[in-house]
């Protein structure tokens, strides 16, 4: 089967054991022959780590690439976005669920088989100027991920994940050359992963830093969900957090509304939203949007002079004045990935 092919970032805990040890991603999990791992579409086949989901596309679809979302990543362009079934999270409000548990529930891998090299040409001949790879987490279907990766940049196509950030360190490096951007959710504080996702919060901002550090273009996430996330706190925690690496990070605050396993909370008020903005503003942030409501904080001003640099409505670019990564008005250097 196509689809099925040797995985990379594993070993043998000892040379007798047919088990495995996956490093893919922070969940490092143990697996003995015949399991999968935590993403479900990772499996040990007689001592083996395979990955089920090489190719095995789920969605391929052009989209604005505001709808990623990225704010100061060429405006306006068009991102071939990609994914398969799988995910390494078990995210109780989980917007994919349909496919992104869908083989930790059951145990199936739908998609159609694609070639690297047919993502590519589907991106060239749809006019995008870059390949996203989203819906689902793009570390889990890491191996195709990398071989479209170096067909997209000789084909002078950008690359950029939108992820979790759990990648784990030795794929992350490998990722990092081919990658011009990265959209990380960053979901709440430790509590939160640890309910919420079967996670851990500290290899999430470790990675926020380590792919700004390395030039990747970083913009940030965070689903506002009432009563989980939403506390002044640990706002301010986040804020401060991205601030301290870099002012210029934008912060992306989005409205939750129910869905999958988390129906107990109510949708997001607009207030909540207006007090993260305003959260991230004082913490030092120049650039923090409001995700998914129109007409509240869709626009990039500029933070020297107040111009209205990047007019938004929606997914919708209805005008872009910045020019050569500059206000035209003041001539501030204007943080992003411009051509």
């Amino acid at each position: 089967m196509r689809s099925t092919q040797e995985a990379q970032f594993w070993r043998r805990p000892d040379s007798e054991s047919e088990d495995v040890n996956c490093s893919l991603c922070h969940q490092s999990c143990h697996i003995r022959p015949g399991k999968r791992g935590i993403c479900a579409v990772r499996e040990n086949q007689n001592g083996k780590l395979m990955t089920l989901v090489y190719g095995n596309l789920i969605a391929a679809n052009e989209d604005p690439i505001e709808k990623k979302p990225f704010f100061h990543f060429l405006p306006g362009s068009l991102a071939y976005s990609i994914a398969t079934v799988g995910c390494n999270f078990r995210c109780l409000h989980c917007q994919n669920a349909d496919i992104s548990q869908l083989p930790h529930e059951t145990g199936k891998l739908p998609g159609n088989y694609v070639p690297p090299e047919d993502v590519v040409a589907g991106a060239v001949s749809r006019g995008c100027q870059s390949v996203a790879y989203t819906y689902t987490e793009p570390t889990i279907f890491f191996e195709y991920a990398y071989d479209v990766a170096r067909l997209a940049r000789a084909s002078k196509l950008r690359n950029v994940f939108v992820s979790n950030g759990y990648i784990g360190q030795d794929a992350a490096d490998k990722i990092i050359p081919f990658l011009d951007g990265i959209n990380i959710d960053l979901k709440g504080d430790d509590e939160f992963y640890r309910k919420v996702c079967k996670a851990k919060l500290d290899p999430v901002k470790s990675n926020i830093e380590k792919f700004w550090q390395a030039g990747v273009w970083v913009e940030v996430t965070t689903l506002i969900i009432p009563g989980y996330n939403d506390s002044v706190e640990v706002l301010t925690d986040m804020a401060g957090f991205l601030a301290g690496i870099s002012r210029d990070m934008p912060w992306h605050v989005s409205a939750f509304y129910p869905t999958y396993k988390l129906l107990d909370a109510p949708p997001t008020g607009v207030e909540s939203i207006k007090r993260a903005l305003n959260i991230g503003r004082e913490a030092g942030l120049k650039y923090v949007y409001a995700g998914n409501i129109i007409g509240e904080s869709e626009s990039t001003i500029c933070p020297d002079c107040g111009f209205v640099l990047i007019e938004r409505r929606g997914y919708r670019v209805m005008k872009n004045s910045v020019t050569e990564g500059r206000c035209p008005n003041c001539k501030a250097a204007v943080a992003g990935v411009w051509s």
